[in-house]
């Protein structure tokens, strides 16, 4: 079972030549209300692609229109929806800018994600079969307490640190590394991370590879240049990512992280899962919002 425990949001996307500097206004002839929100990105991906049907998600919504909306999306996507549940905050917004190369830039109104407690998942038993997701949108010590509570029933833990905070405390990020099987960090946020554990670097290799001597696999993903995937004995193997052009980038991330914890999670070699997650992540990037282009287990296997 894929337990993922994180975000629910409702994406406001527009589209603009280029995304506006600071104190810039830049015009856009529309929106988009989608659906999003890392946590739930992660549970569809993965959904889409397992064939074991066993993805849930834990969050909180809005007892609002878009709370209702976004349960409604992750059961017809085959997400068990179960461990949903209704705070008195709206549910979490999210306002995308994507510029005409596909490049966004994203902020994030937490609401009801910040309310999400482990509270939320009684009723859950967690066992040696459990690959449960974390990422950054939600109450950072209830996710380090469910990730311990995962880990000492003997499941395996993949933390997604995304966004990543570049004030973060030293001892929590520590602690999380210390709870965690796989971690996965784009380039920016392996450098960041290193950082803030004291190695000082601008080389997203030097800054994943210093993050794996910690115990756990880091799998750097790199855009265009696929993912490098650390190893604490010292490895690094690296996989390709399929040549494209992209028309969103938004949700690819969040892609590749659902479909590493399926590959996982029906027990596929290290090395194939990531190859998949590199695969499936480039065939979000051919569709705008984060989860339009999100592939099926069918569309996956055709790009093979």
């Amino acid at each position: 079972m894929i337990l993922v425990f994180g975000s629910i949001n409702i994406d406001l996307v527009a589209r603009v030549t280029s995304i506006p500097l600071p104190g810039e206004t830049v015009l856009s002839p529309g929106y988009e209300t989608l659906f999003g929100g890392k946590g739930a990105n992660q549970a569809i991906a993965a959904a889409r692609v397992s064939s074991l049907g066993r993805v849930a998600i834990t969050a909180c919504v809005g007892n609002d229109v878009f709370g209702r909306s976004a349960r409604e999306n992750l059961i017809h996507n085959g997400v068990v929806a179960d461990f949903v549940a209704n705070s008195t905050e709206p549910t979490g917004c999210a306002f995308i800018t994507v510029d005409e190369r596909g490049e966004n830039a994203i902020t994030v109104a937490s609401g009801a994600n910040a309310s999400l407690t482990e509270a939320r998942l009684i009723g859950f038993e967690a066992d040696n079969s459990t690959v449960a997701v974390f990422q950054m949108e939600v109450p950072f010590q209830a996710s380090l307490r469910v990730a311990q509570h995962v880990r000492a029933a003997g499941g395996r833990i993949i933390w997604n640190l995304a966004p990543a905070p570049p004030q973060f405390p030293a001892r929590d990020l520590s602690h999380l590394i210390g709870s965690t099987d796989i971690l996965i960090v784009n380039e920016h946020e392996a450098i960041v991370a290193a950082r803030i554990l004291g190695c000082e670097t601008t080389d997203f290799e030097v800054a994943g590879s210093y993050l794996a001597e910690s115990g756990c696999i880091c799998i750097v993903t790199a855009g265009a240049r696929g993912a490098f995937a650390f190893h604490p004995d010292g490895r690094c193997e690296t996989v390709e990512a399929e040549r494209i052009q992209p028309v969103d980038t938004t949700g690819a991330g969040d892609t590749f992280v659902g479909i590493l914890a399926n590959g996982i999670d029906e027990a596929l070699s290290f090395r194939t899962a990531v190859k998949r997650a590199c695969r499936g992540a480039s065939l979000a990037c051919l569709a705008h919002g984060a989860q339009a282009g999100m592939p099926t287990r069918e569309q996956l296997s055709r790009a093979s």
